[in-house]
């Protein structure tokens, strides 16, 4: 029973990385179009479209400005059940020009937790958390 809820962990861990990544590209699809990344919305959320930006993104929502769709869908952590749970977060630095990304994963001992820091070493994150930024 151990093994089969660790399995569970892992494979949760495995799909948080991929939203991020997901995530990830379609924050840099904005930036392609608005030089900028978004703003950090209430929550850690993404705040778009618009100078200032007037969208805040809610997770399980579309990241869509005007026309355009970053992200049909921006996903829930997949440990998220309700509004109040552990989701993703998000930062944008203050020059507009990078990002923090993060999720909480459940394997403490993932290397990949060490890993992504290093190469986003201007985000602040908890110690079990898998970030992103832009590269």
């Amino acid at each position: 029973m151990v093994n089969f809820n660790a399995a569970r962990e892992r494979a949760r861990d495995v799909q948080r990385k991929s939203d991020t990544d997901q995530i990830k590209k379609a924050l840099r699809m904005y930036y392609n179009d608005m030089t900028l990344y978004p703003e950090t919305g209430g929550s850690n959320k993404i705040k778009a479209c618009g100078n200032p930006a007037t969208t805040t993104f809610e997770w399980g929502s579309a990241f869509t400005c005007g026309s355009m769709t970053y992200m049909k869908l921006l996903p829930h952590d997949p440990g998220w059940k309700q509004a109040g749970d552990p989701d993703y977060q998000y930062t944008q630095a203050s020059s507009g020009q990078d990002f923090c990304l993060w999720a909480t994963l459940e394997n403490k001992s993932d290397g990949d937790i060490a890993k992504s820091k290093t190469r986003c070493p201007n985000c602040s994150v908890g110690a079990n958390d898998y970030v992103v930024c832009a590269d």
